[in-house]
């Protein structure tokens, strides 16, 4: 790895603070937007081999044409939802998919119901065509790719996290892939958490947790007034017929703020653990597998709402990236020393997420940090400084 200037304090628990951002440089893609920016993703849309970003805000799904982006094309615009209704200025998730199999990746939003856009040959040139995946799960706060019943095709994982207005209350569902999506009504719904996810669910992780071949799917649920029956970690055991309900394996119900987690091993001893945050509280935190032991690792980050996974500094083991949803959130790093012993490093100060992507956006080889602003009202990126 390439050493790089900090300034370390130690805390309790063996965490390793850095008190410098190491050089991060911010670049701006939209600043002062028309209200909160909830979600991005990037890829080369049209081919031309720069990275392009694509977000939601302001009533409408944008285009930002890399390498600059500076030029910003509007590819759709939301109207009326399903069953009358109101939708929000933008998504509060998104990801993508190359759903109709052509070769370039389409967006899955969900804005109180998920729907995708297909990118046309030339996506800078109009609209995207809108398609609906499923239009009565509701309160869908994660949506998530995934080929979830080994059919060798992604499928989407969403919540239906709302406890009312909805025939899936508190529920957890994976969305199967029809295979002329074009031509779809709906997505085929499979409910694999029935009214098992109380408390405000939130964001997901999909891995093999147990090794028995099959993808597992974890969630948090951030609790607090108005949710009751959250402030939990928990992860569903997948069954052999994925079409059917799903066994429930609590990991901790003494979380508040509870909302992301992903399964990854962190030490190396080809276990699956989980890295974790309270995006609605206060910290980070691992469950050490195969037992997941509950470890703090920052116990002082306020509202970490966002989370990815990645090999940050290039040295082969996975770090973590989260940052706080207020406008005076920060954004941080956890460099992982390949056992599960964490430095925190700091990117930047009074920047606040809700979606942050670990992406190589310039292509130079190393991932950097696309954060999408929600308080902040804006769409940023971060370049990596760490490249070998």
């Amino acid at each position: 790895m390439k050493r790089h200037p900090m300034i370390l304090a130690v805390l309790a628990g063996g965490l390793f603070v850095s008190g410098a951002n190491a050089g991060w440089k911010k670049h701006v893609i939209q600043s002062d937007a028309p209200g909160m920016i909830n979600d991005a993703n990037a890829a080369d849309f049209d081919g031309d081999g720069h990275v392009d970003v694509i977000a939601s805000f302001g009533g409408r799904v944008w285009v930002f044409a890399g390498p600059r982006h500076e030029r910003k094309f509007q590819v759709h615009r939301f109207g009326p939802g399903p069953n009358g209704r109101k939708l929000r200025p933008g998504c509060i998730h998104a990801c993508l998919l190359d759903v109709d199999d052509d070769g370039d990746l389409d967006y899955i939003g969900s804005n109180n119901h998920v729907f995708w856009l297909e990118c046309p040959d030339r996506p800078m040139s109009g609209a995207w065509k809108y398609h609906l995946i499923d239009g009565e799960i509701l309160g869908t706060h994660c949506v998530l790719t995934a080929d979830v019943d080994r059919d060798g095709r992604a499928d989407l994982i969403a919540n239906s996290g709302r406890a009312a207005g909805t025939p899936f209350p508190n529920s957890l569902t994976w969305l199967e892939r029809p295979r002329k999506p074009r031509q779809a009504r709906e997505w085929i719904r499979h409910v694999f958490g029935d009214r098992d996810a109380p408390g405000g669910s939130h964001y997901c992780g999909f891995g093999d947790v147990n090794g028995d071949g099959r993808g597992d799917i974890a969630y948090g649920a951030k609790g607090g007034e108005g949710f009751p029956g959250g402030q939990w970690f928990a992860w569903w055991e997948q069954p052999q017929d994925p079409k059917r309900p799903w066994k429930k394996h609590l990991l901790s119900d003494r979380q508040p703020g509870a909302t992301n987690i992903q399964p990854i091993d962190l030490n190396g001893d080809g276990a699956t653990d989980f890295f974790a945050t309270r995006g609605h509280g206060r910290g980070a935190l691992w469950f050490k597998g195969p037992e997941f032991e509950a470890i703090e690792i920052d116990p002082d980050i306020e509202k970490p709402h966002s989370l990815a996974l990645g090999d940050i500094d290039g040295d082969g083991d996975p770090d973590a990236v989260t940052c706080g949803y207020e406008a005076t959130g920060q954004a941080v790093w956890y460099e992982n020393d390949g056992s599960g012993r964490f430095t925190r490093h700091l990117i930047a100060a009074g920047q606040g997420s809700y979606d942050t992507r670990l992406v190589d956006l310039d292509r130079d080889g190393d991932l950097d940090v696309l954060i999408a602003g929600h308080f902040s009202r804006n769409l940023v990126w971060f370049e990596n400084p760490l490249r070998n």
